[in-house]
């Protein structure tokens, strides 16, 4: 089934780095001009656009990639997650049930779930969204041109306006409206001995 699949794929036109380390499954939908590198997995229900590179190691279910997008390596997208055109989705980034707007960049080291992103939107490495709670599920809203600084939590229900910048290491835990700067840092103190 795998050798037809991979067959199928590569007659429409999807150029594979090393054909046979690619997983695939009988619904998906390429675009045109789609590179695939080595030991990718392809879920059910996956829907992929023109003009766009998966990195190796990487793994997407139930979920549309659209137009001009890059994802991984080692990127996980999960179900219910759409990728808007232009958009960037780097290592070790896991997204569930959310939508990244187009123009956005989620580079590394992030998960985003229960999410709606706008456009021109950055997230830093390591920006984590706390969307559960241990009893419910809440939502993230990152409007439009916002910037997310490293190492950033941004605990759900929360809403980030349009044009907002978050300090690096914050934790957010209110909204933030838009053309906004939000941090939440302790004071750094610094002793003379290591004792």
């Amino acid at each position: 089934m795998q050798k037809k699949l991979r067959s199928l794929a590569k007659k429409a036109g999807v150029k594979f780095v090393d054909i046979e380390t690619v997983y695939l499954s009988k619904d998906t939908k390429f675009g045109k001009n789609v590179t695939i590198e080595p030991y990718v997995v392809i879920g059910l229900n996956v829907v992929i656009g023109n003009n766009v590179i998966i990195k190796s190691f990487s793994h997407i279910e139930k979920a549309i990639i659209k137009n001009n997008i890059e994802i991984g390596p080692f990127a996980r997208i999960r179900p219910e997650s759409t990728i808007d055109d232009n958009s960037k989705i780097g290592n070790f980034v896991e997204v569930k049930k959310s939508y990244i707007g187009k123009n956005s960049k989620i580079n590394h080291l992030s998960y985003v779930g229960d999410t709606k992103i706008g456009k021109k939107v950055n997230l830093g490495a390591g920006t984590i969204t706390c969307n559960y709670d241990g009893k419910r599920k809440s939502k993230t809203i990152i409007e439009d041109n916002v910037f997310v600084g490293s190492n950033t939590s941004l605990v759900a229900p929360i809403k980030i306006g349009s044009n907002s910048i978050i300090g690096a290491g914050s934790a957010i835990t209110k909204n933030v409206g838009s053309n906004k700067l939000a941090l939440t840092r302790a004071n750094q103190k610094i002793f003379k001995n290591r004792k």
